[in-house]
């Protein structure tokens, strides 16, 4: 099993890197190079760092996936899911967000989040751990947001 902990600042880099390898296949599904995590910049990854809750998987020293949480109004958000193409379909994934929900379920009933309609290894997972749509939003010609939700 990997271990799953909290996230430092000084592990904003490799994060970073490891999450524009996670998401390059997501760009390339949706014929868009410029999607968020592709653009966000090492000073925003430290500043969820600093401002959320983000958990690492490690393992032989190497961050092979991540993942975010952070308090919203009514609900626990749950973004950026990342796992090394390497490593992806060995269950890291799960781990990650199962550890997330752990993190937050004291302070919330309800878990959301977010991805592309055409992004179907995410929405089976995230359905498989308990997430029910909620509602699409067409955000551009090319991409539609599924939101989904799960209580606690």
């Amino acid at each position: 099993m990997t271990p799953i902990e909290r996230a430092r600042p000084e592990d904003a880099g490799e994060i970073l890197t490891l999450q524009r390898a996670a998401y390059v296949v997501e760009a390339q599904l949706y014929g868009d190079p410029f999607i968020a995590p592709l653009v966000e910049s090492l000073e925003g990854v430290r500043a969820a760092i600093d401002s959320a809750t983000v958990l690492k998987a490690v393992d032989g020293g190497r961050i092979v996936g991540a993942v975010r949480g952070r308090l919203g109004d009514r609900a626990g958000l749950i973004g950026r899911l990342v796992v090394a193409p390497d490593r992806q379909g060995l269950g890291l994934g799960t781990a990650l967000m199962r550890a997330i929900e752990d993190e937050m379920s004291s302070q919330v009933k309800a878990f959301d989040l977010f991805t592309g309609h055409l992004s179907e290894g995410n929405l089976r997972l995230y359905r498989r751990l308990g997430y029910r749509e909620t509602r699409r939003e067409r955000v551009h010609e090319h991409l539609t947001m599924v939101y989904m939700r799960k209580h606690s």
